[in-house]
């Protein structure tokens, strides 16, 4: 399995927010090792490898994750707990669930 992490950078060099949280819980409960790489969308740079990235798999927002697997379509998770409990096979609580569901515009879209 490869997991990329793509996360944004605004066109004025400033990190995305929502991009920010995510990495820190990430590091926070151990999981940044399982990421096998992390990419950048640049906002100043539609070529960028993680705005082509986001266009190659209709992706509007940020961060999101590319899951691959040997003989497995792609599937891209744009939601955080779901890439967790789906892909890390980690206990995620309802209540913080809920949280980033209602939180949605907090997201950055590319």
């Amino acid at each position: 399995m490869k997991i990329t992490m793509v996360k944004k950078i605004f066109a004025d060099g400033s990190p995305c927010k929502k991009c920010g949280e995510i990495e820190e819980k990430m590091r926070v409960a151990g999981q940044l090792q399982r990421i096998d790489r992390t990419v950048v969308a640049d906002e100043s740079n539609d070529q960028s490898e993680g705005m082509l990235l986001a266009a190659e798999h209709g992706v509007d927002r940020a961060p999101f994750f590319i899951v691959e697997r040997d003989g497995v379509p792609t599937v891209i998770y744009t939601v955080y707990f779901k890439f967790v409990k789906e892909v890390l096979d980690a206990e995620t609580s309802e209540e913080d669930e809920i949280a980033e569901i209602m939180n949605d515009v907090d997201l950055d879209f590319l």
